[in-house]
């Protein structure tokens, strides 16, 4: 399937990825900084892997696309670098025409199958993601829910992720591509957009991944200090960076346990759509 510049829809999925882990977002793996286990290297390793499979998207079902994606992610790396984005970016992938993507991608969520939930579950059960919590009810160890979106709605107050497949996309198209495409912010250069979206979104909503693996109230806690980085002034001048900079010594304070994870897929998927949709294209400046 071809896609705007002349890359393929695989090509988008990778490069998105690739601009995400590359920007120098307060508490994630970036060209500066990694965890001891998971390195820059890592997160393109999966960006590249990723590319072929989604290039297959229109033959393959939603189930197939984010297990395959998957499966091609762990002969890459040992660790889950991308299973919230695939998630995200799978249902985005799978119109061919991107004018109505929001709608398209709903509808192809909506009508998954209960293979497309068997698949999706293996496929988190292949990736082993992090802070996951057993339920009472369509537990990811037991047997998949006869619709993912029966899953998905269980734990939509949990994870943000969840809650995209609930309302329709609704955080991703509302709030993560509006703050990237910004034009108040043309004057930056798009790593740096993409780090004040990101800081941007953390001030808006608790990072549920912190949430899973710390509790609200350290979730709540990131969302303070994001929030003083935006009331600091202008995005990267001198008051800002100080904030960013003490957002982002807090986050990595523990290990890599306050990573908002769940943050940087949002991201992701938001770049993807972006340059679907043309609205951000090569060079990026």
């Amino acid at each position: 399937m071809n896609a705007p510049q002349g890359l393929t829809i695989g090509q988008l999925a990778s490069l998105a990825c690739t601009l995400e882990v590359c920007a120098p977002k307060p508490g994630n793996v970036h060209r500066s900084a990694d965890f001891e286990d998971v390195t820059l290297q890592d997160f393109l390793a999966s960006a590249i892997a990723i590319g072929p499979v989604f290039d297959q998207a229109p033959s393959l079902s939603l189930g197939q696309l984010i297990l395959q994606s998957v499966a091609a992610t762990s002969r890459m790396t040992r660790t889950n670098t991308n299973l919230g984005m695939l998630l995200l970016m799978a249902p985005l992938a799978m119109p061919q025409d991107a004018a109505n993507l929001q709608q398209d991608a709903a509808a192809a969520i909506e009508n998954s199958t209960a293979q497309d939930a068997a698949d999706i579950y293996a496929a988190i059960n292949l990736a082993k993601p992090g802070g996951m919590n057993t339920s009472a009810e369509h537990d990811i160890a037991g047997s998949a829910p006869p619709h993912i979106l029966d899953a998905m709605k269980l734990a939509a107050d949990r994870d943000s992720i969840a809650r995209q497949y609930t309302t329709s996309l609704a955080d991703l198209f509302d709030q993560v591509v509006p703050l990237l495409t910004d034009t108040t912010h043309k004057h930056l250069p798009l790593s740096q957009r993409i780090v004040h979206t990101h800081v941007c979104l953390m001030a808006q909503m608790p990072d549920t991944l912190i949430a899973r693996k710390n509790g609200d109230e350290t979730a709540l806690q990131s969302t303070m200090l994001a929030k003083r980085v935006i009331d600091a002034g202008p995005p990267m001048e001198d008051d800002y960076m100080q904030q960013l900079g003490n957002l982002d010594f807090w986050l990595r304070c523990n290990g890599h346990k306050r990573n908002p994870g769940t943050t940087a897929d949002l991201i992701a998927a938001g770049l993807f759509v972006c340059l679907r949709q043309k609205t951000i294209v090569a060079p990026f400046v």
